[in-house]
């Protein structure tokens, strides 16, 4: 089947957030909403269906899912990510963030240090320090052009106050996809200090270089001492299903969050979720690879537009995510005056780097999940707003 990227979508009065809530949220309601990183496609038909066949059925009661609902995730790892998951592993959450929170709070004290790399989605600063726990920035550097992990600088931060650290894999904002040989040189500094790894691997599907190793994948001893966070939600376009699958290996530590979901009263399953995801799982695969192709275009038409007209810009190489991280910095702006530019000026609404944390100020993040037509008109937008500030 031959899915159409172009087809533009009215997303307006549907309570979407990304759409319906501009004006609370930036002061603008005819602003154009680039930045929450939910996609502006539909969902793979197969999944269209199986939700239709549900709302058919017209019961929605309590939901566990059937076996065949961790088959289809056991398949899409194995066959995806070349990943043995046993179906014990498998726990459930609304959410990835969600789970997280729940994770910080089981497995750590307040006043323990938590290990996040700068600049980074900012839920997990948020998570950390709204538990009472501290922040310990382990900040990427910037090597010929590439984001990479400062392990000297990871090593010197360490002591026996830090028990946890958590990774972003594929790396959300800067769009790395971390190597292999990148994941066992940092697990293995964790493994060294008994640190547990808690891998969001929410951005995992979607690589457009190089491939995704999932951090428990690489070897045993990893996986004892990890916990992988994953959804369907950015794959798929499903967020707004809440549902996301916590992946542990270890019976012990699977035990502990088990009872946390239960003491919570979290281990309910949304009803379309559970059926959305199985049918992603099974038969999205097409909808996918498809999805990665244009998504690649997005962002070759992004670079070349900026090496082209917006030269004081500079993009980031994108291996993974649908989201460009652009560096503003050769504009000369403070992070007030550029988010002045983009929000009020172009009338473009974007993700602030700052918000990201250390090494953010001074850059914007982009989402490049929406139609061509979109990404012309807010590029065009932003460079009439640059040119007005030049002129």
């Amino acid at each position: 089947m031959k899915y159409d990227f172009d087809k533009h979508i009215i997303r307006t009065n549907t309570g979407s957030v990304k759409w319906d809530h501009s004006e609370t949220l930036f002061g603008d309601k005819d602003i154009l909403p680039m930045w929450v990183a939910d996609m502006d496609f539909k969902a793979p038909q197969p999944v269209i269906d199986a939700l239709i066949e549900k709302a058919e059925h017209g019961i929605f009661g309590y939901t566990k899912g059937l076996g065949s609902y961790h088959d289809a995730i056991i398949g899409w790892m194995k066959e995806r990510h070349k990943w043995e998951v046993k179906s014990e592993w498998i726990c459930h959450s609304p959410g990835v963030v969600p789970a997280l929170n729940l994770i910080v709070q089981t497995f750590t004290d307040p006043g323990d240090k938590i290990i996040i790399q700068h600049p980074v989605y900012y839920p997990f600063t948020k998570v950390i320090e709204m538990n009472g726990r501290t922040v310990v920035s382990n900040p990427l550097k910037v090597e010929n052009g590439q984001y990479v992990m400062d392990y000297l600088d990871l090593e010197e931060k360490i002591d026996e106050e830090v028990k946890m650290m958590i990774l972003c894999s594929p790396h959300n904002p800067v769009g790395r996809v971390w190597t292999r040989e990148e994941l066992i040189r940092v697990g293995e500094i964790c493994l060294k200090h008994n640190i547990l790894m808690v891998s969001d691997e929410v951005h995992a599907d979607l690589v457009l270089k190089g491939d995704h190793t999932v951090f428990a994948a690489i070897s045993d001893e990893f996986a004892q001492r990890s916990i992988i966070c994953t959804a369907p939600s950015k794959t798929f376009n499903l967020a707004g299903l809440q549902t996301s699958n916590i992946i542990i290996p270890n019976p012990e530590i699977r035990e502990k969050f088990s009872n946390a979901l239960e003491a919570n009263f979290m281990g309910g399953m949304n009803t379309f979720g559970v059926a959305a995801t199985e049918s992603a799982y099974r038969y999205g695969e097409e909808w996918l690879d498809q999805l990665l192709v244009y998504v690649q275009a997005n962002f070759d038409y992004l670079a070349g537009y900026i090496e082209t007209h917006l030269q004081d810009l500079v993009v980031y190489p994108l291996e993974g995510t649908y989201l460009a991280w652009i560096d503003c910095r050769e504009l000369g702006l403070d992070h007030q005056a550029l988010e002045e530019l983009i929000h009020k000026e172009a009338k473009v609404a974007l993700n602030q780097g700052y918000i990201f944390g250390e090494g953010g100020e001074g850059f914007i993040r982009l989402n490049l999940a929406c139609t061509r037509s979109t990404l012309e008109e807010g590029l065009q937008r932003i460079e009439r707003a640059i040119g007005r500030i030049r002129g």
